[in-house]
Formats: structure tokens, C-alpha cells, sequence
């Protein structure tokens, strides 16, 4: 993945959740951040603007290199968490348990019983 495909696409994600969880308006993220800053948790405000500066740069900078991509995929995924609803990832979590735990109920079941089970039509 080239260094402008990564800016736009992480940056494009924290757009998308700015703009559905926060009513953010405006054209850029700086715009959006600014749009919506009251709402957002204080602690992530400097690392969505550095977001938004490296999203800039990369895009409208001839020549501009991201010298840290570990640093800026720390930031954005950091910003996603924080972004992302809480109730939505316990819900993820819950049906994860869900299934693995129906599913080990089922391997349970079947190995205790299967001794039992007949096969002849």
C-alpha cells in the first residue's frame, strides 16, 4: 500500500465516522474536527488535527514523505477506538462470545453423545 493510499484511506474512515457519530459538517477534517470539537473526547483532538495535517501534506505536497507510517497507523487507530461507539464494539464482542460459546456447547454435546446417535436410515 503506497503512502497516499494509506493517508486517504485511514483518513477517509475517520471522516466517515466523524461525520455519522459526531453530525460533523464541513468539506476537510480539519472542517470537521472543528465542526464537532465539543463533542469529541478532548485527549483525541491533537491526534485527529495531526491526522489532518499528514492527510494534507501527503496529498497537496509535492515530494512530501511519511517518515513515521508505524506512528501515523498508531495515531488513526487510536482515533478509531476512541471514535467508535462503545456500544457498538461490546455488541461485536458479545456475538463473538456467542458463537464461540455455541459452538463449543455444540463440540461438547456431540462428543459426549455421539456414541448414542444412530446412522442407519
Amino acid at each position: 500500500m503506497s503512502e497516499i493510499e494509506l493517508v486517504v484511506s485511514r483518513s477517509r474512515r475517520l471522516e466517515h465516522l466523524l461525520r455519522h457519530h459526531y453530525h460533523a459538517e464541513g468539506k476537510g477534517l480539519h472542517q470537521l474536527i472543528t465542526s464537532c470539537e465539543e463533542r469529541l473526547p478532548h485527549e483525541i483532538i491533537p491526534t485527529l488535527r495531526y491526522v489532518a495535517t499528514i492527510r494534507n501534506k501527503v496529498v497537496h505536497e509535492e515530494g512530501f514523505t511519511l517518515d513515521d507510517s508505524r506512528g501515523f497507523r498508531r495515531a488513526c487507530q487510536a482515533c478509531e477506538k476512541e471514535l467508535t461507539p462503545r456500544s457498538a464494539r461490546r455488541v461485536w464482542a458479545v456475538a463473538v462470545l456467542l458463537v464461540l460459546g455455541m459452538t463449543a456447547l455444540a463440540l461438547w454435546f456431540y462428543s459426549n453423545n455421539w456414541h448414542h446417535i444412530k446412522l442407519d436410515p
